[in-house]
């Protein structure tokens, strides 16, 4: 006699089951503001001839504005952080397939160079503005790391090197967050004021946007050589972290300061975009692969940019302090004008 009852599920399928159900709701309202934005876009191009913001920027904004006039229930937390932080890793990591090294050496090692002067300009600067205007050694250390490389993975990774408190990081990070989303917004207008082409567009965008992901957002309107140049320019900036960590390291001794882990220095995602760009130089990749891998990377970038912009509360700026504000604003502004006068020396 057959049993009425089913066997349970094995073991992985559960997970994949209760994994499935943890992040579904968050992931479900991603895709809902990214084809908001997408929809709004199409709509641009019916009504103009075409989108004056593109389906990206435009996801920030409706993500943006829908989280600072109504908070997400707590089953969509989990599907919102894992869209904005893996996937965009993993697209940030399949845009290394589209990465034609040849083209990116042609710009020759002034760039590498010319990248690391503006950083460590752009560290030095931020941090005398920052004790200038009254910040905390440590605050202002964390400031100009997360201005002048990359953000909220700078700021993660500085602050256990120098001891700052939890309070000075999530201060930061507020701040950064919500900057960040402001310069992919107003960056790509401003190409067609400076009068630059797609390359020195990516190269600023490169030195200036927070986040690599960021940078996709940033360079997209524009054109894919934007993109594959903001990208190179942006990994090499990330790339300066582990010398700067290296450096606070030494420099904090004994002073209670812990050494960050390799996978805070070198993230694995710009290590798998290495390791594509490189297998697409030996030729490796199949070219029936690298459309669909493009077109893939798009979509989750779609997805994590409407997750960034829901994750950002644009109310948490005046919780962060007019002195941090101060100080991010001018040396955001000090960055930008190193990296026009790169740009110049071109």
């Amino acid at each position: 006699m057959s049993s009425a009852t089913s066997s349970p599920l094995p073991a992985p399928p559960q997970r994949l089951m209760a994994w499935g159900r943890a992040h579904a709701p968050g992931v479900a309202l991603c895709a809902a503001v990214a084809g908001a934005g997408t929809l709004l876009a199409e709509a641009q191009r019916l009504a103009f001839g075409r989108a004056w913001l593109d389906a990206l920027v435009l996801s920030i904004l409706i993500g943006t504005t829908l989280r600072s006039l109504w908070t997400p229930p707590k089953s969509c937390a989990t599907g919102i952080a894992f869209s904005a932080k893996m996937l965009l890793e993993v697209a940030v990591m399949l845009l290394g397939a589209s990465l034609s090294v040849t083209a990116m050496m042609a710009a020759g090692p002034w760039l590498i160079l010319g990248i690391a002067a503006v950083v460590a300009l752009s560290i030095g600067l931020s941090y005398g503005l920052g004790r200038v205007l009254g910040l905390p050694k440590k605050m202002a250390m964390l400031v100009a790391c997360g201005n002048s490389i990359c953000g909220n993975s700078a700021i993660a990774a500085v602050a256990p090197v120098i001891g700052a408190q939890a309070r000075d990081v999530a201060a930061a990070i507020a701040f950064t967050a919500v900057l960040g989303v402001g310069v992919v917004l107003a960056l790509p207008l401003l190409m067609p004021v400076l009068g630059l082409t797609e390359v020195q567009y990516g190269i600023l965008a490169g030195l200036t946007v927070y986040a690599v992901p960021q940078v996709l957002a940033a360079t997209a309107p524009i054109g894919s050589l934007a993109v594959q140049v903001g990208t190179l320019v942006k990994l090499v900036r990330v790339l300066m972290l582990g010398p700067v960590v290296l450096a606070l390291s030494l420099r904090a001794g004994a002073q209670g300061g812990q050494k960050p882990g390799l996978a805070r220095l070198v993230p694995w995602f710009i290590l798998g975009f290495l390791g594509l760009a490189a297998l697409r130089a030996l030729g490796a990749i199949p070219d029936a692969l690298l459309a669909p891998l493009a077109t893939l990377a798009s979509l989750l970038t779609l997805l994590a940019m409407a997750a960034l912009g829901l994750g950002v509360d644009i109310r948490s700026v005046a919780q962060a302090g007019p002195r941090v504000t101060g100080t991010v604003v001018v040396s955001l502004l000090v960055l930008g004008a190193a990296s026009l006068g790169l740009i110049a020396l071109q």
